[in-house]
């Protein structure tokens, strides 16, 4: 009976680490989703920049403030 107890406890220990696997690699999944998302929109936002920054046309110059 001992065998068989051990036997079934490995077995709930192995069904437990799958659930664990699979609810990682769902998690993991969503944070790619998020990552690529995310990465287009800064891709897209420094587009937006480079076009701003072309259509103001000269840049200002650099002075010194007046609290120096």
């Amino acid at each position: 009976m001992s065998t068989d107890a051990n036997a079934e406890d490995r077995i709930v220990a192995l069904e437990d680490q799958a659930k664990t696997i699979d609810e990682l690699s769902d998690q993991l999944a969503e944070q790619w989703t998020t990552i690529d998302r995310m990465r287009r929109a800064l891709e897209r936002l420094g587009e937006r920049l480079i076009g701003l920054e072309d259509r103001s046309g000269e840049a200002a110059p650099v002075t010194r403030p007046p609290h120096y």
